[in-house]
């Protein structure tokens, strides 16, 4: 069998599972042995009950102390018990599985591996896994088990079954990286290294594994933007956009001033408009340092030169939003264009009407979502799209647009904080501008770090701030050990925070197993004040700018990197009310304390990338996921610093001697990126 055969040819994967499969990308049995874990689970000696640690997963072995109860109701049924060794007794609890009690209550030894948290009534085991008798822990004591992203319907067991079996055909021929490069940094032959990253003997072949693959998903993503820059870098400008005299009343008129960095960058903007090369820009600025209002004069100026702006935002709440913003602004201050939304919720005569105007230049400026490159969507004459880094404008938005005949300018917002060397790097392809100040109005958020023993004087807090009619957010992290994943972390927290909070405060609860419009609606009803505490996981980090949040309790702090938590903390401090960010952590390590203290002492998200880097050495199996940073599947742009770094110069020293990558050299990674940018131009048109 051939690496590039469908994954329907593997033993055990019939017309459902393959199905199940498609729904996470894999198609190939190439794309599974490409599919990498995302952590894994290690099964150490058990500790005793009176060393188990608060926030982290710990394997206890005991006796059933006492009977098993059974509460709550039907669709959320809770088992209890306590596990008692010689040193203590600990209580355990199991969402959603009744049946433990007759399965468990035949007494004898078990062992019981979980996450440990502190509640109320003290320390409890958290729906652990279970190996009853207590034996069957031998069969993986020292092992590092993979634990793989799923889908509803597909098992971590089908996952890893299926993986054993496409490894058998990983050979040579599937190395994409030429054989120098392989000598010069001494890396892993392909073979082993991608046995090691699936099945690992140990932490430190992991991590040696891992740092292949790294190198390669850095230099791959960094060719394909430098030849992309190469192609696109040199387009002659169709569309010179002069100054217009409206833009400088629009700003005289606007009731605060730019600040000096939104203005050097506005320069920078508007000389790229009218010069005699397409703009290609991407512009970084710390949350809430006024992005926005840069991307709207830059879009007016588009309508005002007679041609077409779109704004592409990443979800369809913001896109609303931002409509309804742009609306406001164009009328109050008396400009002649026309906004336009466009999503994906929209009726289908909506749709067509929009697509109309659009299409005969009635709709200058456009705003919607992805639903912008769609097909179906003809423009008139698109001089501007800007969009997010969320869904950074890439090969296969270029080609979609270019297909309908036009270049336009491209203009990305980033809130990610980079450090401007590895910003260089990863953002090959754009020119970079920088907004490093923040406005004059804004209050700084007051930050406080502390352990889970202040969580009630924190609720305390956040209904005194509901009473005076603020709102808050409490984020939840994933829960990586558990299949059940993130829906039953947020949906258990709501239903216990609804209890601690009493019936006149309304939680609403979000997390990434929802469908589009189910967050789009709650993060509505957030926005207009109906849900006065949102409960959810990072998927909050794209969300609505609600100026009227003034709290955001983030727990397990310690679980995120240090550029997330700044980001998730952006979600605060948006209005003229005074905002606080609590980071509630479990942990009592001194390199936690540093980390979370940067954050507690500082508000400069460039400040804290520098310091992030700064701290994250090698080593972590994964690192502390970074997200909103770009789409790299095991590569951290943080902890794996170094190794962009040299991904980086190797790339630069490739195209000098070989531009096309013509060379037999480079023959496996030229195909490789070749099919890469197919597979991506194929989803497109889809």
């Amino acid at each position: 069998m051939k690496s590039r055969s469908d994954i329907g040819n593997l033993k055990g994967i019939g017309e459902k599972t393959k199905s199940l499969f498609h729904r996470i990308g894999i198609y190939t049995v190439e794309d599974l042995i490409r599919y990498y874990p995302r952590s894994f689970e290690i099964y150490e000696d058990p500790v005793p009950v009176s060393e188990a640690e608060e926030g982290k997963i710990n394997t206890i072995a005991g006796s059933i102390f006492g009977r098993i109860a059974v509460s709550g109701n039907r669709s959320l049924q809770i088992t209890t018990l306590n596990l008692k060794d010689m040193t203590g007794t600990i209580k355990v609890i199991w969402f959603r599985m009744p049946f433990l009690r007759n399965t468990l209550g035949k007494g004898g030894m078990l062992i019981l591996r979980g996450r440990v948290v502190r509640r109320r009534e003290g320390l409890i085991m958290e729906h652990p896994e279970i190996f009853y008798p207590a034996s069957k822990y031998e069969e993986k004591r020292f092992s590092m088990q993979p634990v793989y992203p799923l889908t509803a319907g597909l098992t971590n067991n089908t996952v890893v079954k299926a993986v054993r079996q496409a490894l058998e055909y990983a050979d040579a021929s599937m190395d994409i990286l030429p054989e120098n490069l392989v000598l010069k940094h001494g890396f892993m032959p392909y073979e082993t290294a991608v046995q090691k990253m699936h099945f690992p003997d140990s932490k430190e072949v992991f991590i040696r594994a891992r740092e292949r693959f790294v190198y390669e998903e850095f230099l791959v993503f960094i060719l394909s933007l430098r030849q992309m820059k190469e192609n696109d870098g040199r387009a002659e400008n169709q569309f010179i956009l002069k100054d217009r005299p409206e833009i400088d009343r629009f700003l005289n008129e606007l009731p605060y001033d730019l600040t000096n960095a939104q203005k050097k960058v506005w320069e920078e903007i508007k000389n790229d408009m009218k010069s005699t090369h397409i703009m290609s820009r991407l512009v970084q600025g710390d949350v809430g340092s006024g992005k926005t209002i840069v991307a709207f004069l830059a879009l007016m100026t588009a309508g005002l030169n007679g041609c077409q702006g779109a704004l592409m935002a990443p979800t369809e709440v913001l896109a609303k939003q931002h409509f309804e913003n742009m609306s406001e602004m164009l009328q109050r201050h008396h400009i002649p264009l026309r906004p336009e939304l466009l999503t994906g919720s929209m009726t289908p005569k909506q749709k067509r009407e929009a697509c109309e105007r659009i299409a005969t230049g009635e709709s200058s400026l456009i705003i919607g979502t992805h639903a912008l490159i769609q097909e179906k969507v003809v423009y008139h004459n698109l001089a501007l799209v800007v969009t997010d880094e969320q869904h950074r404008f890439g090969v296969k938005q270029r080609e979609a647009l270019a297909g309908k005949g036009c270049k336009p300018h491209i203009l990305v917002m980033s809130a990610t904080p980079i450090p401007r060397t590895l910003a260089i790097i990863l953002y090959g392809d754009l020119d970079i501008s920088v907004i490093d100040e923040m406005p004059k109005n804004r209050l700084p958020i007051k930050n406080c770090v502390v352990d889970t023993s202040y969580r009630e004087t924190a609720y305390r807090f956040m209904k005194k701030q509901i009473a005076e009619g603020r709102q808050c957010y409490v984020i939840c992290p994933m829960v990586e050990e558990s299949e059940s994943l993130e829906a039953e972390n947020v949906q258990d927290y709501s239903a216990m925070l609804s209890g601690e909070m009493g019936p006149d405060i309304r939680i609403g609860c979000l997390h990434g197993k929802m469908k589009q419009q189910e967050k789009d609606e709650i993060m509505e009803a957030f926005g207009k004040n109906e849900i006065q505490i949102l409960v959810s996981t990072t998927v909050i980090e794209v969300g609505i700018d609600v100026p009227n949040a003034t709290v955001i309790m983030i727990e397990n702090a310690e679980r995120f990197g240090l550029a997330q938590l700044h980001q998730l903390r952006g979600r605060v401090g948006r209005g003229r009310y005074q905002s606080y960010c609590i980071f509630m952590t479990a942990s009592k390590s001194d390199e936690t304390k540093e980390r979370l203290d940067i954050l507690n002492h500082s508000n400069d998200g460039f400040f804290i990338a520098g310091e992030d880097l700064r701290l994250r050495g090698p080593g972590d199996l994964f690192g502390i996921r970074q997200s909103g940073i770009l789409d790299f599947k095991i590569a951290d742009v943080f902890q794996d610093a170094r190794i962009l770094q040299t991904a980086g110069e190797d790339a630069g020293r490739i195209l000098d001697e070989d531009p096309g990558l013509k060379s037999p050299v480079y023959a496996a990674l030229r195909r490789y990126i070749d099919r890469k940018i197919s597979e991506i131009m194929l989803e497109t048109t889809l």
